[in-house]
């Protein structure tokens, strides 16, 4: 099962900043295996640059001409990322405190620690304390808004109490499960495709919340469709073809049931954030915006599968900070896969499909011929035809949806009541 997430007209473009750049294959990987390669104590990290050219944060001057001939550009900093993470530490052993989060932003050598609004001034000054016996590896930052999982509002899957989104589509080999969010609902949830209850889709059978936020809800009901495609609306579907873990710079997409298809940029990886419930670690930290009830929702570029929506701060009006459980770990903790994807660095773009089998568009069906460019191709090819074509065709993509899906009520009425592909 996908998440019937339907763009309600835009593909928004990153909070603040330059432009987020598609990564392209060359790239794909080569900052990760350079880190590796020189290790944590001659690097610090890599991005994607403006100029869509890997970045590798290091050291000293062997480290950055080794980057270079490898056909990446090195900075040079003063922290090493062994040092970022021996202050990422200090971080989470001193007194907990919910409203805030932390994550190594390698763009700037620092560690960021984030305070929301509900950060009382005393317990911020504390927070200042502790980064001040870590040394200048800490910036600390005041947010907006405060730092939430998304469970509530319109999803497209309900349990009482609790409306979430679906992830992706995964398997053990042997039965099917929907990949989502942890805090979505603990082991024994029973998950339904309505409020009423009356269709059941299945129970959450492994949760790993607080900690991580990851969870498998087992596929009770065979008739729903189980295949590896993400709905991205409007009737069409992204079919992933792979499984890997992002890069900073990199330009990402978010399905969820409530705000439709939005895109921004990674900005952090590897974020701890102290929700009221509890501390998640290992986030991926975007500029992606989200709102109650895409909690759970995939994220993805070119067609593969990067994580799952935990949580953050801000609204798609006036945007904000949004954090993902990286879906790597999450598969490799379930022990299941996403079917026919292949693990590790993957970037090849997903192909749209129509109404998936099994979907009220196609009952019965069995797959779906190929009907359109993927998302990020149709940006692609805009992108290379000038600014103006990106406008004029996001604008084109607005018009269209306003059209044929008129607000949210009947976006849901239309599509997650009738159909689960």
């Amino acid at each position: 099962m996908v998440s019937q997430s339907v763009s309600n007209g835009s593909v928004q473009g990153a909070v603040g900043g330059d432009a987020p750049r598609v990564l392209g294959d060359r790239d794909a990987g080569l900052g990760g295996r350079l880190e590796t390669t020189l290790g944590a104590s001659r690097t610090a990290g890599s991005w994607v640059g403006p100029d869509g050219r890997m970045v590798v944060a290091v050291t000293d001057e062997e480290a950055a001409a080794e980057v270079t001939r490898a056909g990446a550009r090195p900075k040079q900093v003063r922290y090493s990322m062994k040092e970022l993470d021996s202050a990422a530490r200090t971080l989470r052993a001193a007194p907990r405190v919910a409203g805030t989060a932390w994550m190594v932003d390698p763009t700037s050598n620092k560690v960021v620690v984030l305070g929301d609004s509900t950060v009382s001034a005393d317990r911020w000054s504390r927070m200042k304390g502790v980064a001040s016996e870590v040394g200048g590896e800490v910036r600390m930052e005041r947010t907006t808004g405060a730092f939430t999982t998304r469970t509530t509002g319109a999803a497209p899957i309900f349990a009482s109490g609790s409306r979430c989104s679906a992830g992706f589509n995964v398997t053990d080999g042997q039965n099917g499960y929907i990949l989502t969010a942890g805090h979505c609902g603990p082991n024994g949830t029973s998950w339904f495709t309505d409020t009423s209850g009356k269709t059941g889709i299945g129970t959450t059978v492994q949760s790993s919340f607080p900690g991580n936020d990851f969870s498998l809800i087992r596929y009770d009901n065979r008739a729903l469709d189980q295949s590896g495609v993400v709905d991205v609306g409007g009737g069409r579907t992204v079919r992933i073809t792979g499984v890997a873990d992002p890069v900073v710079g990199q330009e990402v997409f978010r399905s969820g049931s409530t705000t439709g298809l939005r895109s921004g940029k990674v900005t952090g990886l590897n974020a701890t954030v102290n929700y009221p419930e509890g501390t998640v670690s290992g986030l991926i930290r975007t500029t992606v915006c989200a709102e109650p009830g895409d909690s759970g929702g995939p994220l993805l570029a070119q067609g593969v599968a990067l994580g799952v929506t935990s949580g953050g701060s801000g609204d798609c009006d006036k945007g904000g900070v949004t954090f993902f459980q990286p879906v790597t770990k999450a598969l490799t903790a379930l022990g299941v896969t996403i079917p026919g994807t292949k693990t590790g660095g993957a970037k090849a773009g997903g192909a749209p499909v129509g109404p998936a089998a099994g979907s009220a568009a196609a009952p019965g069906g069995t797959g779906a011929e190929d009907r359109s460019l993927s998302v990020d191709g149709v940006v692609n090819r805009l992108r290379d035809l000038g600014p103006g074509a990106l406008i004029i065709g996001a604008g084109l993509l607005g018009l269209l949806s306003t059209l044929t899906i008129p607000g949210r009520r009947r976006r849901y009425r239309d599509h997650y009541s009738t159909g689960w592909g």
